[in-house]
């Protein structure tokens, strides 16, 4: 098949990027030496749906002995595939010789790779909207697979036989839902198909692979489009076979009228915000997930889910670690699953633990958390308002102020160091909390009245 190619300037209306005039420069560079240089994949997907591409990859027919020499500063991250990392203005560009690949063994990487043209080339990526390139000194794009046809009709189609294609990377699968999920695309019925037959295969992919496809495709805004997909081709059965197990999960209709827990937890990301962060989403998508091992029926006959909050607080972190997010992204999701059944109780608080309770670091999250579990359910949302009510109380002064004393001021009093001391602070800091004590000579009066004179050291 000939290139089509498209004599437009496709970033028309755009301001050029310093990362785009230095990829150009890149290019310019190859082509005064006598070789082809192309943009390659993902840009000129950008570039020809009117958008400012992020990031740049230049293919060429210049092999990578011969990048490195034409350019000072480079290192190989795949000199195998033929991949070389230009960095230029302090910018990174992989600098890609045309190829095409052997077998893949290993459902990731090619046993082998020969070089060849930009045809050849562009045959062997991964879908349509992936594989066209542009011609930076013509300001053409040069389709070889049908892409810009494909972008019209908001098309995720696999280049050749898409169980080829699967077959060679796994990770392909999630790919595709992931773009299907970000653009707002359909996925070509032939592709479809061979994913859904393929989606048991998925675990063949590493889990930090995996995990990546799933952060971007729960923290796009159109993250629902991606849990249906996820769900439709089997995926989600393989990769998170715990959300799967909500199915049928069902729950006391008085306060889910919206349907089994499944349900409940795909509402809830329908009524997230188009921004959040992978703990939060993920305390979303994981909040209930100990819901399907815990539930009972009692002798009323009503449905309980007893210590799920806790559970499912340990579930999250075995999940989260299984699919290698980072300790900071884990420890946060699993409070956030821990304590998502104590807003219930936030009214009857004394001060002091509501104080110390939206002091915590994670506290902002979990009334967002809180906020949907409850717009997608019983709809009752007095918690969440007298809490605001609460923020906006507390927010002339810090909500943990500092201590009026400490334990230097105890010893100051005669008072011998010990674990005792501990709970001598927490006890002044209620105090304090609670407005009893209001500086630190009434906190020193405060200790001697309740615990000196008491011999309680």
């Amino acid at each position: 098949m000939n290139a089509t190619v498209i004599d437009r300037r496709y970033n028309k209306g755009l301001k050029t990027s310093p990362m785009e005039k230095t990829a150009r420069a890149v290019a310019k560079h190859l082509r005064e030496r006598g070789h082809t240089a192309y943009f390659a994949g993902g840009c000129v997907r950008d570039m020809v749906r009117g958008l400012a591409a992020k990031d740049f990859d230049i293919a060429t027919d210049a092999t990578p002995d011969v990048v490195q020499e034409i350019f000072p500063h480079t290192y190989a991250v795949g000199a195998h595939f033929g991949v070389i990392v230009v960095v230029e203005n302090g910018l990174n560009f992989e600098v890609a010789t045309f190829r095409s690949d052997g077998a893949y063994l290993d459902h990731r990487h090619p046993v082998d790779v020969r070089f060849s043209s930009p045809e050849e080339d562009a045959k062997r990526r991964d879908f349509t909207i992936n594989g066209m390139f542009f011609d930076p000194e013509k300001n053409e794009v040069i389709d070889f697979v049908g892409g810009r046809t494909d972008i019209e009709a908001k098309l995720i189609r696999a280049i050749g036989k898409p169980t080829e294609r699967f077959e060679e990377d796994r990770l392909r699968m999630l790919r595709a839902v992931r773009f299907a999920t970000v653009l707002d695309y359909k996925i070509d019925k032939e592709t479809w198909k061979a994913l859904v037959e393929n989606s048991a295969m998925i675990n063949d992919i590493s889990a930090e692979r995996i995990r990546d496809e799933l952060v971007k495709i729960f923290l796009s805004p159109n993250r629902v489009r991606g849990w249906d997909l996820l769900d439709e081709s089997g995926l989600m059965r393989v990769v998170l076979p715990e959300l799967d197990a909500m199915k049928g999960c069902l729950q006391p209709e008085q306060f889910h009228p919206e349907g089994d827990v499944f349900q409940h937890t795909r509402l809830m990301l329908e009524l997230l915000p188009e921004k959040v962060s992978v703990s939060l989403v993920f305390s979303v998508l994981l909040h209930d997930v100990a819901k399907p091992v815990t539930a009972t029926v009692d002798q009323t006959g009503r449905i309980r889910f007893n210590e799920h909050d806790r559970i499912g607080a340990a579930m999250t972190e075995s999940i989260m670690e299984r699919l290698r997010f980072s300790r900071a992204e884990i420890d946060a999701a699993v409070e956030m699953v821990r304590q998502h059944m104590v807003f219930k109780d936030v009214p009857k608080m004394r001060v002091a633990k509501l104080k110390r309770f939206m002091a915590r670091p994670t506290f902002e999250e979990e009334l967002e958390l809180h906020r949907v579990d409850c717009a997608s359910s019983h709809r009752m949302m007095d918690n969440y308002e007298f809490l605001l009510r609460k923020r906006e109380e507390f927010a002339n002064e810090p909500i943990i102020p500092p201590p009026l004393v400490r334990g230097d001021d105890l010893i100051a009093i005669g008072m011998k160091p010990g674990p005792k001391f501990g709970e001598i602070l927490e006890a002044v800091e209620t105090q304090q909390l609670e407005g009893a004590l209001k500086d630190r000579q009434q906190a020193l009066d405060w200790v001697k009245r309740e615990y000196c004179s008491a011999k309680k050291i």
